[in-house]
């Protein structure tokens, strides 16, 4: 499978609309995630930082940098690339060639999958199925204001329980109540302000810290 085909199928994966398809079958969500151009607003041959931070047990928490690298060329032509992470952390993804949408937002949920599946077992797919769903019928979407570069900006936000209703959800433990929340802005570069998980602490028998994990653009010098 070449790169192209190989970033298509991970796409399909969590539901990414090919053009061909009709955009109103797709709920807001969906476009939210997934179907807005979020490369719209970004030269050629850049770079975009993030910083990703994880917070929790001691032997869990840690902070590190994500880099989405645009190449040059027309916008349906460039390569766009991304540096996920680093060491024992990092997660290597096919690169994008002429994509219209940010290609962090699949590296941050196919990391968040990778974990989930280390930590719950069960299929990898299913993960994948669970946040699809969520956003074609569950979720919910607000516009917001953000502070980027010392002004305010408008942006829309995407909020998703992939468990909460899932007939699994007993054996996800604490995670049943894991919430996914996606942040946008036309105004930062990519369109994707932040991405954050948030999972709550267990009590009981088996009692574990809340965990977060956040990816937010870094802003630079205003």
């Amino acid at each position: 499978m070449n790169k192209l085909l190989a970033s298509f199928a991970i796409a399909l994966a969590f539901g990414a609309a090919p053009a061909a398809f009709a955009a109103d079958e797709y709920s807001i969500a969906e476009h939210r995630v997934f179907v807005d151009p979020h490369m719209a607003n970004v030269p050629t041959a850049v770079t975009i930082d993030y910083r990703y931070v994880q917070t929790g047990a001691p032997a869990d928490s840690f902070e590190d940098l994500v880099k989405l690298n645009v190449g040059n060329g027309a916008a349906d032509k460039r390569t766009l690339s991304v540096e996920f992470l680093t060491g024992e952390h990092k997660i290597e993804l096919p690169s994008v060639e002429g994509g219209g949408g940010n290609p962090v937002i699949l590296y941050f949920l196919e990391h968040d999958i990778r974990k989930m599946h280390d930590r719950l077992g069960g299929q990898q797919a299913y993960f994948r199925k669970r946040i699809r769903l969520a956003l074609a019928d569950a979720a919910t979407v607000k516009p917001i204001k953000l502070s980027y570069k010392g002004k305010t900006v408008d942006g829309n936000e995407v909020t998703i329980e992939p468990y909460t209703n899932d007939s699994l959800k007993d054996r996800f433990g604490q995670f049943a109540s894991k919430t996914y929340v996606f942040t946008f802005s036309t105004s930062v570069p990519g369109g994707v302000y932040e991405i954050r998980t948030s999972t709550a602490a267990a009590t009981g028998s088996a009692p574990a810290p809340a965990i977060t994990t956040m990816m937010r653009i870094s802003e630079g010098k205003s």
